[in-house]
């Protein structure tokens, strides 16, 4: 077990299960209830997921359904207006703040436009969190940084070019070597491929797929790109935008497996598989 793993009793339990066995079918993510409101405006409402560990899962759906939303409740970056994310049982809103940074410094975050410090150059950029979480000498950092430019596949010379000087295909390769940097339990990818063209998509497809197998990672991918969701997911959860749900409800409108998306019962499953907008052709 890691050091900074975040221990977690639970005393209603009275099965002699071993800590190693618990820690395997407890789910990595849960979300019970969730629900987010920004003033007047509802993004999520009663949401309910449990994410098994080492599982692959896409979440898809509509701009502005609250995909994105979700990823930064599951690294605690918002907090839900209603119900609780809990990371391996324990609640994220009982976590001390010392306690939180221990659970993100397990958490690996690629942000939608790689998020990179524009006034560090590509080694600086990998490192950083290596250096802020502290511990290990600068000949160890170096070592790290090297090995994960190479695992995702940048070119010998790149680590001394600022963000600026590489495309954008390379930066978002930096971003993953940032966040694999830190050995990450769980990685959260937002809309990974968005603005890359289709060959450079298929070059971070393959990246996600690299990582895993890899690594015992759990991976968490908002994507609006459905080649992503058949070449890397074992599960995919839609959600729907809550201003075109009826009372009642759910906003998760499927859960499944890839290959089941384009027979789904839900005809709004299957009009977004098939990008069909002809029923929102008469509407305001």
């Amino acid at each position: 077990m890691k050091s900074d793993e975040i221990h977690v009793s639970n005393p209603a339990s009275s099965a002699p299960e071993s800590a190693s066995s618990a820690g395997q079918s407890l789910p990595v993510i849960t979300l019970r209830g969730v629900g987010v409101r920004f003033d007047r405006q509802e993004v999520l409402r009663g949401v309910e997921l449990d994410i098994g560990r080492q599982q692959t899962v896409c979440v898809v759906g509509e701009s502005g359904c609250g995909k994105t939303v979700l990823l930064k409740l599951i690294v605690g970056l918002l907090r839900p207006t209603a119900g609780e994310v809990l990371f391996e049982g324990t609640p994220l809103h009982r976590l001390s703040e010392r306690e939180l940074t221990r659970m993100r410094l397990r958490v690996g975050f690629l942000f939608q436009q790689a998020a990179l410090f524009d006034s560090l150059n590509v080694y600086d950029n990998v490192a950083f969190g290596l250096r802020a979480k502290g511990g290990r000498a600068e000949a160890d950092i170096g070592r790290v940084v090297r090995d994960r430019l190479a695992e995702v596949g940048m070119p010998p010379g790149a680590e001394g070019k600022m963000p600026a000087e590489v495309s954008g295909g390379m930066r978002k390769r930096v971003g993953l070597a940032r966040a694999l940097a830190l050995d990450p339990d769980v990685m959260l990818y937002d809309e990974p491929t968005t603005g890359l063209d289709p060959l450079m998509t298929d070059v971070i497809n393959e990246l996600i797929l690299r990582t895993r197998a890899r690594r015992p990672v759990t991976s968490i991918i908002v994507t609006h790109e459905l080649r992503t969701v058949h070449k890397v997911a074992d599960r995919v959860v839609m959600l729907y935008p809550l201003a075109r749900l009826g009372p009642g409800e759910p906003q998760v409108l499927y859960d499944g497996p890839p290959d089941g998306l384009a027979d789904a019962p839900d005809p709004r499953v299957r009009e977004f598989v098939a990008g069909d907008a002809r029923g929102r052709l008469g509407e305001e």
